[in-house]
């Protein structure tokens, strides 16, 4: 892929990222690379911290990609690295077709200024200034005219259902009220890229989801590219294209939901979603056998390959036959009930229980 092609399609490349805290960084990176030590040996060692190890993503232009972790995972260090506001002790990072670790301290300062937003959890909104007097803040120090300001914080507050408290102070404001000024006041710019670190983790779990929906159904209007961290597996879900999975500085996976869900790639992925319901999240391209290969005659309804499991159980309940897959109106599989039943339980392909014959799919 060109650099012309990736200023196109990719927004943030993010190659071999590595991030060594301490006195000795430099040392113990060398030996990091040497001797294959791993985070415990290289504390041990050297007493360097690694907060990223190895990171290598790249995001597409429009996507919610969401990096998750337990706390100490590294994925706030990782998302800090995307504006340099920590330098990486070695890698390579494109934000927006340049090399962002070639730039001088003012183009970083211009980056952030004009192209990229940033959302926190702590919004740290100044509260001797009115809701409107924070959102225009960027476009003061862009030096907008004052009409402009005026017209843009119109805009943004009315997408964050603000309007109407322009003229209010923070303090006047709840937790999720003052967390959608936030988001104002990052998309006032009009930024080419957003990143959010946990925005909506220290609210209540009903205000949480509301702001979840409002901020998806947002992004999607307005095809927003975001970085978006969070510590909290349903709410990565319910934003994100793909997820990072991130342990120990590593990122461990990198997939759409579905194929976190129901293909972890190791026992620490397996524990994040243990408890996530896959009613909503698998689909029936991913379950269903081919048409050539499918062992039963079905003269079930057709549905299409993006319904999920619980459009596929409802449909089911009702009919005998399997469950016919079809696109642009041609089959391409066939979901049997005990394929429905696998996918409902979690079971993974190789330990799926074998398929239906057609007797068994009429009783």
């Amino acid at each position: 892929m060109t650099r012309a092609e990736k200023t196109d399609d990719i927004v943030v490349d993010v190659q071999n990222v590595w991030k060594v805290f301490g006195a000795r960084a430099a040392e113990a990176m060398r030996a990091i690379q040497q001797d294959k030590l791993s985070k415990a040996e290289t504390l041990a060692r050297y007493d360097c911290v690694v907060g990223v190890a190895d990171a290598s993503f790249s995001l597409r232009r429009g996507e919610i990609f969401c990096i998750m972790g337990l706390s100490g995972s590294g994925k706030s260090t990782l998302l800090r690295h995307i504006n340099r506001l920590i330098e990486p002790t070695s890698g390579r990072i494109d934000v927006l077709g340049e090399d962002l670790l070639a730039m001088k301290e003012a183009q970083v300062r211009r980056l952030r200024a004009h192209r990229i937003g940033m959302v926190f959890q702590h919004m740290a909104l100044m509260p001797h200034r009115s809701v409107r007097d924070n959102v225009t803040f960027p476009l003061e120090v862009q030096r907008r005219p004052r009409t402009e300001r005026w017209m843009t914080s119109q805009r943004v507050l009315e997408m964050v259902d603000l309007h109407g408290y322009e003229d209010h102070m923070p303090d006047q404001l709840s937790g999720g009220m003052r967390q959608r000024v936030g988001i104002a006041r990052a998309l006032a710019s009009d930024p080419d890229l957003l990143l959010m670190d946990e925005p909506f983790s220290a609210l209540d779990p009903l205000i949480r989801r509301q702001l979840q929906d409002q901020f998806a159904a947002l992004s999607r209007r307005l095809g927003q590219t975001t970085v978006f961290i969070t510590h909290d597996l349903d709410e990565a879900i319910r934003l994100g294209d793909r997820i990072a999975i991130m342990k120990d500085g590593r990122i461990v996976q990198i997939g759409v939901p579905e194929d976190i869900v129901s293909n972890p790639a190791d026992d620490y992925v397996a524990d994040f979603v243990q408890h996530i319901s896959t009613l909503r999240i698998v689909h029936a391209r991913s379950i269903m056998q081919p048409m050539t290969s499918a062992p039963v005659t079905a003269d079930g309804p057709r549905v299409h390959p993006d319904s999920d499991l619980d459009a596929l159980v409802s449909l089911a309940s009702d009919h005998d036959g399997a469950l016919v897959v079809a696109e642009d109106g041609h089959d391409i599989g066939i979901v049997t009930r005990k394929t429905l039943l696998n996918a409902i339980r979690g079971a993974r392909p190789d330990t799926a229980a074998p398929e239906m014959t057609e007797g068994d799919t009429h009783g």
